[in-house]
């Protein structure tokens, strides 16, 4: 009896010894897909992310196209713009507009005397309004050559941008021609 309770000894230590390998051999030879799985949750997480992706670059095309033809819906271009030229200075009279035809486009208008130089090195050029040097405002326009319209009164349409110096900066983008033949308000010192 003794030595059958030696073997039993014998034979629990081994089972202590080979059972925790002998479960993990079981459970590898268990599940012996696991990495498989793995490999295809990961194909159908890339094949997914690719739908999605996919989906994403056709949405945003087809919403850029639609706003491309929503602004183009009165036909032609979104601005229309005609330059004053060398030629057409001489010409200019009363009434004639100049730059982006629709004048909703620009929220800030003002009206005055055209004169080259900016103010304080701000602008190319200055509208001269009544009310003097606190009312003048600081233009700039890359749409319309200012330089052809000096010494006309003129209602300009464009964007107000920061200034440093003067009281009001603009950047033009339409002008309405009043006066062809103005004088310049006379300026006060403020």
């Amino acid at each position: 009896m003794y030595k059958m309770q030696l073997q039993e000894n014998d034979q629990n230590q081994v089972n202590d010894q080979v059972g925790p390998n002998a479960y993990e051999e079981k459970q590898v030879d268990e599940f012996p897909n696991l990495s498989q799985n793995q490999n295809l949750m990961s194909k159908k997480a890339k094949k997914t992310f690719i739908i999605i992706c996919g989906i994403a670059v056709i949405a945003g095309t087809l919403t850029g196209f639609g706003a491309y033809k929503l602004k183009n819906k009165n036909g032609g271009n979104v601005a229309q713009v005609e330059n004053v030229t060398v030629e057409d200075a001489n010409k200019v009279k009363n009434g004639d507009v100049f730059g982006v035809q629709d004048k909703d486009t620009f929220a800030d208008n003002a009206t005055g005397y055209v004169e080259a130089g900016g103010v304080e090195g701000e602008g190319s050029h200055k509208l001269l309004r009544e009310g003097g040097d606190s009312q003048t405002v600081a233009l700039t326009s890359s749409v319309v050559d200012l330089d052809k319209l000096v010494g006309f009164e003129v209602k300009l349409y464009g964007e107000t941008h920061k200034a440093e110096k003067a009281g009001w900066f603009m950047d033009v983008g339409r002008v309405e021609v009043v006066n062809t033949e103005a004088e310049a308000p006379i300026q006060t010192l403020d």
